[in-house]
């Protein structure tokens, strides 16, 4: 139902001669509520969520998928009659055969990997990947030596270290920021003039990494083969999407990578991502409206998992922690490094939905927890004796938090056949009800196994 929106007119006078040299223009342009084609789905916690399968699912019925931020430090794995693919740059939902596949501007691109990861996946049964795949000609590109300064940086952070994946997606964005990074457009350009920013940006890191180790020749050369390996893939982004938008009939699918307390404004600093992964960062990586952002999904994993150091106040440092861990297969896609787990977090869960206003809920992965006699999860904070409203901005805070639980019975049930909400186990119901009414947003599809298939929605 369109939005009821009063236009005012204002006359500008000598534009337009074949008007009687009046032309008239409305003063604001109506949205309305019919054309909101574009779906995101995001990540509500520290990543692993199961955000791949989440886009997987919807990416039967889109049209277009597309990545708007990081880089190839990204792990999704998707599961489809039986065969597993695993992703880091490229849009999970190209395992549609019907679906485009766009790597906007806000990512940062690794060429070599991005064709290994196609390589790959062709192997494994994909096909046709390369006439799907378009990337912008505004993504900034992620050098060899920026994974070396990503890892020199990390070891010189000691027992400080913030658990990057060193794939150089930190110092690409920092090259991107600092203005002299170079983006797959100066690639197609003047190959003379592509060499020489090359040659600048490797003599300005070396001043601050003398152990820096470029053989600028051999880089070159793999680059300019490169070029035009990626050329028939390289295209102006921003036109290109909206053509799919004001064609009407068209679904265009966003999945973010990494999620929410990774953000590098709104996740717990310095241990972020070096990108918006939260929605702001949809439009900018895009180049997309606001308005024609209809549905916004968060992915929410049953219990709770992160990697690398930091504040965790609900982990589980047990057995029970353990036992997450083996059930729930809880190792990094892209590193192999092993999850930290630990209890629903309903107070981030909360602080998440703030920042992106969450249309509805994906529940993953709660089979996990049919083995358990009874779940927890967080419902309040407390620091030094006062109740803290929301997620903090400090890890020192978060170190130091007492988190104040609510105790439900297990179900002691294996749901991994279970299709319908009304053939799961009544605590189970209970789980995922009071998810849904801590943070009034419904939840409309639980996960319980790997496949495709293992989707239940709830209508």
């Amino acid at each position: 139902m369109a939005r009821n929106v009063r236009t005012s007119i204002r006359k500008v006078t000598g534009l337009d001669s074949m008007n009687g040299g009046e032309t008239v223009v409305p003063s604001k342009v109506p949205r309305t509520e019919e054309r909101r084609p574009v779906t995101v789905v995001l990540g509500t916690q520290w990543g692993d969520e199961g955000k791949g399968k989440v886009v997987d699912m919807l990416a039967t019925k889109a049209d277009v998928c597309c990545r708007c931020q990081g880089g190839n430090n990204a792990g999704h794995s998707v599961h489809v009659d039986g065969a597993e693919y695993a992703f880091h740059l490229l849009p999970s939902g190209i395992v549609n055969p019907d679906c485009v596949a766009v790597i906007g501007n806000g990512v940062v691109v690794h060429l070599p990997q991005m064709f290994h990861e196609l390589e790959t996946n062709e192997k494994n049964g994909l096909c046709d990947m390369k006439d799907r795949l378009v990337i912008s000609d505004r993504c900034h590109i992620v050098f060899d030596f920026h994974q070396q300064m990503d890892g020199l940086q990390e070891s010189g952070r000691g027992q400080k270290s913030i658990g990057t994946t060193k794939k150089g997606i930190g110092p690409a964005y920092s090259s991107k920021a600092t203005r002299n990074g170079l983006r797959i457009c100066d690639l197609m350009g003047d190959f003379a003039h592509f060499s020489e920013k090359f040659r600048n940006l490797v003599d300005q890191y070396r001043t601050i990494f003398p152990d820096l180790e470029v053989d600028v020749a051999a880089e070159l050369a793999k680059y300019k083969e490169l070029k035009e390996r990626v050329r028939p893939l390289v295209r102006e982004t921003v036109s290109y999407l909206h053509k799919f938008l004001e064609a009407g009939d068209k679904m265009i699918l966003v999945e973010g990578a990494q999620s929410t307390i990774l953000d590098i404004d709104f996740g717990l600093y310095p241990y972020v991502t070096s990108s918006n992964c939260s929605i702001g960062g949809v439009c900018t990586g895009l180049g997309i409206p606001p308005h024609v952002i209809g549905d916004v999904v968060g992915v929410v994993k049953a219990y709770l998992t992160r990697v690398g150091a930091g504040g965790f106040p609900t982990e589980l440092d047990n057995e029970m922690g353990k036992l997450l861990l083996d059930r729930g297969h809880e190792y990094g896609v892209t590193t192999g490094r092993p999850r930290r787990c630990g209890w629903l977090d309903l107070i981030m869960l909360s602080y998440s939905n703030m920042i992106n206003g969450f249309t509805g809920l994906a529940v993953t992965k709660l089979d996990i927890l049919d083995v358990f006699d009874e779940v927890k999860v967080g419902v309040a904070y407390h620091l030094d004796g006062e109740k803290v409203e929301t997620f903090p901005a400090s890890d020192d805070d978060l170190k130091r938090l007492e988190v104040e639980y609510l105790t439900l019975p297990g179900w002691k049930t294996n749901t991994e056949d279970v299709r319908k909400w009304e053939d799961l186990p009544k605590n189970a119901q209970r789980y995922i009800e009071v998810i849904r009414d801590k943070l009034k947003v419904p939840v409309r599809w639980i996960g319980v196994g790997k496949d495709r298939n293992s989707m239940i929605e709830i209508p």
